[in-house]
């Protein structure tokens, strides 16, 4: 399975927090009864309230992350991650609320998977790239620093770039998606975004973050945008008016995967860029589970070696061509690869 590789790749701390348990209650002693902190996908939750006072319960209502659930059942339509358990407990004419947290992981030790180049284009070494797409066979870029960051139309089989436009020097480009003719143009730390015509570049709209305090990366399914700010999470937005709708948490089998950066959306997954990693891994984007990570470390050496030079960031996937194109930070390449399990 080549674990060790999968290992190496990720380079994973396994953050693993200390489920806290706030079962104290201000009324009684009932608490919730699990002995678990930490499940995986498509394990069974079974809950109970220990009564030691010996209460008249009359009835227990019982959630978990604001979804009712029942006192058993089965973990197979939830997504992974840090989650709350409440019981709502009616007892001797009283009415308590009480709280416990758990995670669940993802079930499945992750594919890895190997590529091959097909194709080796030239790419702008200036270009600090933040982001990737392919729209109507055209190539569309954000790049980042701040007073270098723009936003490009390139032809990626020579490099020439064929629309430009340069954002203030106070905004630090980061990921980029298009969806109906509109680009989406991330900031890194100011907490605004940017929505352009894509035809013109003409500038239609600013908005907020909210939730997430960054931006990092960004993609879309065709109605759905999802957003990274360099954390665990993934937060999906409508397109319309960039509300939150909710959000994933990324998982493997044994802990959180952060930095999550550049994004990509390939045959209903999630492609995500790991900062500083050289890697990507690839995302069920239902319950945020990583299902297979791709090591493209190897690439950076078939670049120029210079003293700007930075990691892998670029995903962008070609539908009619089946292939994904990858590039990074200041490279003078642009790769074309296709990948496949080992």
């Amino acid at each position: 399975m080549h674990i060790s590789k999968y290992f190496i790749l990720l380079s994973l701390s396994l953050i693993l927090s200390n489920c806290g348990e706030t079962n104290a209650s201000k009324i009684s002693s009932l608490s919730i009864n699990t002995s678990v902190k930490s499940l995986m996908l498509g394990d069974t939750l079974k809950l109970s309230v220990d009564n030691p006072k010996n209460f008249e319960i009359t009835k227990v209502r019982y959630q978990l992350n604001g979804k009712p659930v029942d006192s058993i059942s089965v973990l197979d339509q939830v997504t992974l991650g840090k989650k709350e358990i409440t019981a709502t407990v009616n007892f001797d004419g009283k009415t308590e609320t009480l709280t416990k947290s758990v995670q669940i992981f993802n079930n499945i030790i992750p594919s890895y998977y190997k590529y091959e180049v097909i194709n080796t284009y030239p790419h702008d070494i200036t270009s600090y790239t933040q982001g990737l797409e392919f729209y109507n066979g055209e190539l569309y870029e954000s790049t980042g620093q701040r007073g270098e960051s723009k936003l490009r139309k390139v032809n990626f089989e020579t490099g020439e770039v064929l629309k430009n436009i340069n954002l203030d020097d106070a905004h630090f480009g980061e990921g980029l998606t298009i969806l109906n003719d509109k680009i989406y143009q991330l900031t890194w730390q100011a907490g605004i975004g940017f929505v352009y015509d894509v035809n013109t570049f003409e500038k239609l709209n600013t908005f907020n973050y909210g939730t997430s305090k960054e931006g990092w990366g960004i993609c879309n399914d065709g109605t759905t945008l999802y957003k990274s700010d360099g954390t665990e999470k993934i937060y999906l937005l409508n397109p319309e008016n960039l509300s939150k709708k909710s959000h994933i948490e990324v998982y493997t089998e044994r802990g959180l995967i952060p930095n999550l950066n550049e994004m990509e959306w390939i045959n209903g997954k999630i492609f995500a860029n790991l900062y500083q990693k050289n890697g990507v891994a690839i995302i069920n984007p239902k319950t945020g589970g990583v299902e297979g990570v791709i090591d493209f470390k190897p690439l950076k050496k078939l670049v120029t070696q210079h003293p700007e030079l930075d990691v892998l960031n670029g995903i962008a996937y070609h539908p009619e061509r089946e292939t994904i194109f990858v590039t990074g930070k200041n490279w003078d390449k642009l790769f074309e690869v296709k990948i496949m399990k080992q």
